[in-house]
C-alpha cells in the first residue's frame, strides 16, 4: 500500500465512500472529522438505483440492501384531497430491467455504520476525530498539509474536502458564496409503526404529499418497524425566533385544509425543532492543484430529487475512476473528476429548485399542475428520471462490465 496518504476532510457518507474507494485501490487515507466522534446521526434517506453502481464497486451493496426497505411506489398525493397525482412503481419488472438496481430507503445511521465498518476493516484508513481543518498548504510535488484548529497538522499526497454545505474547504479554494436559505423549514420525526394512524394510506410507499406552501414525506424504515416523517413548511415565522406554541399555531394554519389522515399524522409530529433549508449555487472550481471538493462541499442541493447523498456517493466513484485513468496524478485526476461531475450535479441543484416550486404552488397554478399530472403515465416518469436513476454513465458501464473496486483492471 502506498505510504503517502490522501487526507479527507469530513467523515460523512461522501468522505467515507471516498476513503473506502481509495483504500480498495491501495491508497492509504486519513479521514479528519471535526466532531468528537464519528457517530451516525439523522433520519431516513432515499437512495436511487444510481448509487448501487458505486456500492457494487465498494463491495457493500448486499449490506445496504439488508439494512433497507424497498418501497412499492413513489407517490405524490394532493395534500388536501388525497388524490394520487403521481405514482411511479419501484418494484415492477420494468423498473428492474430498466435500472438494474433497487430504489431503497434506509436510516442514515445504518448506511453510515455500513460505510464506517467497511472503512475500519479496510487496510490503510485512519479515522481522526475532533479535527477541525482551518487551512491547508499545497506544496506541489511535496503534497499537501492540512492545518487544524488545535495546531495539529496532517500531511498527504492530496486533500479532499467533504465537509458539507458549510464547507471550510470550499471557502479555502476561493469560493465567496454562502448557503442560500429558501424560506422553508423542515420538521423530522420517527415513530414506531404502532403509532402511525391506521387510516394513513401509502404506508408501503415513499409518499410526498404536496400542499400549497408545504409538503409531507413519509416512508417505513428498518424492516418496517419505524416510520420516518419529514414535514416541510414555508417558514411562517419568516426566520424569526418564536416561542414553540405560537410557532405551532402558525404552522397549523398552513395545513388547515389538509386531508384528515395527513392531519392525524401531523398531530404525532414533534414540531418543537426545525431545520432551515438551504442550498448553494453551482460553482466551477471544484479542484485546484492537489485539492478537490466532494459532496455537499461542492454541490449542496435542496431535497426535491432526494439525491443529496446519492450525488456525494457518485462523486466518490467518479473520483477514483478519474484518478485511475490519470495514473494517480492527483492534479490531473481531480481536474478530470470535476469536469465529469459538474453538469450532472448542477442539473440536480438547479432542477431541485424548479421542482421545489412545482411541489408548493398555490391557487390556480396548483390546479393547472394537478390537471397536467392526471394526463401523465408511468412511462413518462421513467423517461424523466432515466438520466438520474441510470447513473453516471462511466460508472454504469463499468459496473455492467463487472469491474469493481476490488478487482484488477
Amino acid at each position: 500500500m502506498n505510504q503517502q496518504p490522501v487526507v479527507i476532510v469530513g467523515g460523512g457518507l461522501g468522505g467515507l465512500s471516498a476513503a473506502l474507494a481509495l483504500a480498495l485501490k491501495g491508497r492509504r487515507t486519513i479521514v479528519l472529522e471535526q466532531a468528537k466522534e464519528i457517530s451516525p446521526i439523522g433520519y431516513g434517506i432515499q437512495l436511487g438505483p444510481n448509487v448501487f453502481h458505486v456500492f457494487d464497486r465498494l463491495g457493500i451493496s448486499d449490506a445496504v440492501k439488508r439494512a433497507s426497505v424497498l418501497p412499492q411506489n413513489l407517490v405524490m398525493p394532493d395534500a388536501d384531497s388525497g388524490e394520487v397525482l403521481i405514482q411511479v412503481p419501484l418494484r415492477s419488472d420494468e423498473f428492474e430491467q430498466r435500472y438494474l438496481h433497487p430504489y431503497v430507503v434506509v436510516h442514515r445511521a445504518d448506511i453510515h455504520n455500513i460505510l464506517l465498518d467497511a472503512c475500519r476493516q479496510a487496510n490503510g484508513i485512519e479515522l481522526v476525530v475532533d479535527a477541525t481543518v482551518v487551512s491547508f498548504e499545497d506544496r506541489g510535488r511535496d503534497g499537501v498539509i492540512a492545518h487544524c484548529e488545535d495546531g495539529r497538522t496532517f500531511e498527504g499526497a492530496a486533500l479532499i474536502g467533504a465537509d458539507g454545505i458549510k464547507s471550510t474547504m470550499r471557502e479555502l479554494l476561493g469560493a465567496k458564496d454562502e448557503p442560500i436559505p429558501n424560506g422553508y423549514v423542515a420538521h423530522r420525526t420517527i415513530l414506531p409503526m404502532s403509532e402511525v394512524p391506521p387510516e394513513l394510506p401509502h404506508q408501503k410507499d415513499v409518499a410526498c404529499w404536496a400542499g400549497p406552501g408545504y409538503h409531507i414525506v413519509h416512508y417505513a424504515l428498518r424492516a418496517s418497524s419505524i416510520f420516518n416523517i419529514v414535514a416541510v413548511f414555508k417558514d411562517p415565522s419568516g426566520g424569526r425566533e418564536e416561542d414553540a406554541s405560537n410557532y405551532e399555531s402558525e404552522v397549523a394554519k398552513v395545513y388547515a385544509a389538509a386531508h384528515p389522515a395527513l392531519k392525524a399524522l401531523l398531530a404525532k409530529m414533534d414540531l418543537s425543532r426545525r431545520w432551515a433549508l438551504a442550498d448553494r449555487n453551482p460553482i466551477r472550481q471544484w479542484s485546484k492543484g492537489k485539492v478537490a471538493l466532494l459532496g455537499d462541499a461542492a454541490h449542496p442541493t435542496l431535497q426535491s430529487y432526494a439525491q443529496g447523498a446519492g450525488m456525494a456517493i457518485e462523486d466518490a466513484g467518479v473520483l477514483i475512476e478519474s484518478l485511475e485513468e490519470c495514473g494517480l496524478d492527483f492534479e490531473r485526476g481531480f481536474a478530470d473528476y470535476a469536469k465529469r461531475r459538474l453538469l450532472r450535479t448542477a442539473r440536480i441543484q438547479l432542477g431541485s429548485r424548479e421542482l421545489w416550486h412545482f411541489y408548493h404552488v398555490e391557487g390556480i397554478a396548483r390546479e393547472v399542475r394537478n390537471a397536467e399530472l392526471r394526463e401523465r403515465g408511468t412511462e413518462s416518469y421513467y423517461n424523466c428520471l432515466d438520466w438520474i436513476w441510470r447513473g453516471e454513465p462511466g460508472l454504469r458501464q463499468r459496473t455492467q462490465m463487472g469491474l469493481t473496486a476490488g478487482t484488477s483492471q
